[in-house]
């Protein structure tokens, strides 16, 4: 394991396996590297936050790095390739599995039931549908049962010394040692994902800081072991993200042919009479609810035109607050209806044939340098890629699907 993290090339790897002193002798280098770094750089920085000594040598004093998370760059080793430029980008339907659905409705309706007290209270004080806080629950730790298995403290730690994203890591490494300070928990309490997200509602530690809530008034905020803890979070959570009560996070629509999939995104909102008046219906093909209201909604088509749409509130951009991906703020809104009962989705996804990243990556190079928004260039296929897809679609007189395809990539020059 160690030879793959530190070496680039198949030849180097075989010689790393063949001088297993050497490379054991480089690990303990960073680790000396490591132990100057906690001294000189993190100390300093935790004293001006009012860390203790004592809380600091108890969760640092004899930690070493962990060699088996993903993303490291150890120092004084070559930049590893992007890899994530390799990899497939799969069709958006894949995510949504209808059998983890199933499931995660079944065993979310019972524990709607078991703490429906809770939630009540939960719901009344925060403004936030409890199926809303229940699809997150069961999305992030499938209700608490899916425990995490590594120490934050050692997490962040390595992560901040030695891991691609060291900048995002190095300030919740700070904030993990605040909430041994603040909240005398042990350190082997902090139960963590492999980047650092803790307890069942699988927040970050400075997320923890802010918005993690004592529910069951046992004077602890105990997202690892509490229900009513992690729920109250949730839900305090999106509350202090602007959720707007009474409000859903948005409907399956059908969008007719004459309107161009490029009206996607957050940027290009417009009242609900409005896109009535375009011809959007409901997916069952009824009027739109408040189709004569003002209330800004969004279009959202996930897949461009090969897969369901959408017209979203900004609670759904509230729940992108929670995770930054369109598909994750649909599986919970989706996953939140099917609790009150709801069904499938009426659209099929398409299928789509796998695409390498690091082609997408070059087709939105190639379309920034056009003059197209594509949002970050990362391979990935948000909205403002696609939207810029059905632009360029419209312009070359090709079918609008603001989706590419294998064959669509090469067009675009």
């Amino acid at each position: 394991m160690f030879a793959v993290l530190l070496v680039g090339s198949s030849c180097d790897l075989v010689a790393a396996e063949r001088s297993p002193a050497q490379g054991s002798e480089t690990r303990q280098q960073v680790e000396n590297q490591f132990r100057e770094w906690l001294a000189g750089t993190v100390w300093p920085e935790a004293f001006k936050e009012r860390i203790s000594r004592e809380t600091f040598d108890r969760a640092l004093g004899s930690l070493t790095l962990d060699w088996s998370l993903p993303e490291l760059q150890p120092p004084g080793q070559t930049t590893p390739r992007d890899d994530q430029r390799q990899a497939e980008f799969q069709n958006p339907g894949l995510y949504f599995s209808e059998s983890q659905l199933t499931s995660l409705a079944a065993a979310g309706g019972n524990l709607l039931k078991q703490w429906a007290n809770a939630l009540t209270m939960i719901e009344q004080r925060y403004g936030v549908p409890r199926e809303i806080i229940v699809a997150i629950w069961g999305h992030e730790s499938h209700f608490g049962r899916v425990r995490p298995k590594h120490q934050a403290v050692r997490v962040l730690a390595t992560q901040a010394f030695m891991g691609r994203r060291r900048t995002l890591y190095y300030p919740e490494l700070l904030a993990v040692l605040r909430i041994l300070e603040q909240d005398q928990w042990p350190e082997e309490t902090l139960l963590s994902s492999w980047a650092g997200a803790m307890g069942q509602p699988q927040l970050l530690p400075s997320k923890y800081l802010r918005y993690a809530v004592d529910a069951d008034g046992d004077g602890q905020r105990d997202i690892w072991r509490s229900v009513p803890d992690s729920l109250a979070s949730i839900a305090n959570y999106l509350h202090e993200h602007g959720w707007t009560p009474g409000r859903s996070w948005g409907v399956e629509v059908q969008v007719p042919a004459g309107v161009p999939c490029s009206l996607e995104g957050p940027r290009q909102g417009k009242p609900v009479r409005e896109w009535a008046q375009l011809g959007l219906a409901h997916a069952d093909q009824t009027s739109l609810p408040d189709k004569n209201s003002d209330a800004i909604a969004f279009l959202l088509m996930p897949a461009g035109r090969l897969g369901p749409a959408f017209l979203v509130s900004e609670n759904f951009y509230v729940l992108k607050q929670y995770n930054e991906s369109d598909l994750y703020a649909l599986f919970v809104g989706h996953l939140a209806d099917r609790l009150r009962g709801g069904s499938s989705f009426r659209a099929t996804w398409a299928p789509t044939d796998p695409m390498q990243r690091r082609d997408i990556w070059a087709m939105q190079e190639r379309l920034q340098f056009q003059g197209h928004d594509v949002g970050k260039v990362d391979g990935l296929i948000g909205f403002a890629t696609r939207t810029a897809i059905g632009q360029w679609q419209m312009r070359n007189q090709r079918a609008e699907t603001c989706f590419p395809d294998p064959a669509l990539i090469p067009m675009i020059r």
